[in-house]
């Protein structure tokens, strides 16, 4: 299993902040957002780590996370030279996972549970792809998945409130689809296949429906909290989420003080 952390986009949800440094090395709680999926990913096991992030950042995100030696893992680093979608930037990956099965998390994602068991159960069935669903109290802000009886039966992106209304008719239960995605290599012939949205990008949301249009899409609540930080509203939330819950994070070899 290898690891990849998408940390590109322009972050301009943040407003100034972003204008002096990549959106993913503000701080959260103690330590720079990125720090977060990145060992989420190291705990679960996962030693070899690509991070794909912009043009304008790429040496600062360089000079703070350095080799991984700190962290007990690799880093290899891709550019995103533009803002071309989650699923353009992950298609970067392709040569760095080679044959490996993969868990990407979006840079911004910080969330309080473990993904060991997930990576270990996933690199087991070894096949299709499975997402990571949270509870969110705007789930119209994300993509959603609508449940039945555990299965996905549809997913939306971005829906309005009226879906959501028009769900709850229907007896359906919906989740925020997280920035946790597991995929074998089998990912990179269907974003070969995508064609742009109408914001010109190639949408991770359409890579899911493909999964689920062959039924090759699973999905798992991930338990306790999560939230994304690229708002100022849901950064300020990461910070108190961290800061109440004390994350701590059990990692070999590495120096780096995680409390």
């Amino acid at each position: 299993m290898k690891g990849i952390v998408l940390a590109g986009g322009t972050g301009s949800r943040l407003g100034s902040l972003t204008r002096i440094t990549n959106k993913h090395l503000l701080p959260v709680g103690h330590l720079p957002m990125i720090y977060y999926p990145v060992l989420k990913l190291v705990e679960a096991g996962i030693e070899e780590i690509l991070v794909v992030t912009g043009t304008d950042h790429m040496g600062d995100v360089v000079g703070c996370l350095g080799s991984g030696k700190n962290f007990g893992c690799e880093f290899t680093y891709r550019v995103q030279e533009e803002a071309g979608g989650i699923a353009q930037a992950l298609q970067l990956a392709k040569a760095f996972v080679g044959l490996s099965n993969m868990c990407v998390i979006l840079g911004d994602n910080i969330f309080q549970s473990s993904l060991v068991s997930l990576v270990h159960a996933f690199d087991n069935e070894g096949m299709g792809a499975r997402i990571c669903l949270s509870n969110s109290i705007d789930p119209t802000r994300f993509g959603v998945a609508f449940m039945r009886d555990n299965e996905i039966v549809k997913l939306i992106e971005k829906p309005l409130h009226e879906d959501l209304a028009h769900a709850d008719l229907e007896g359906l239960q919906y989740f925020a689809v997280t920035g946790i995605y597991l995929y074998t290599p089998w990912v990179f012939s269907i974003i070969e296949d995508l064609k742009p949205s109408a914001r010109n990008e190639l949408e991770i949301t359409d890579v899911n429906l493909s999964y689920q249009a062959t039924k090759d899409l699973k999905a798992s609540l991930l338990p306790g909290w999560w939230t994304d930080a690229g708002t100022f509203d849901s950064l300020a939330a990461a910070n108190h989420y961290v800061r109440s819950d004390s994350l701590t994070f059990n990692i070999p070899n590495s120096s780096i003080s995680h409390r």
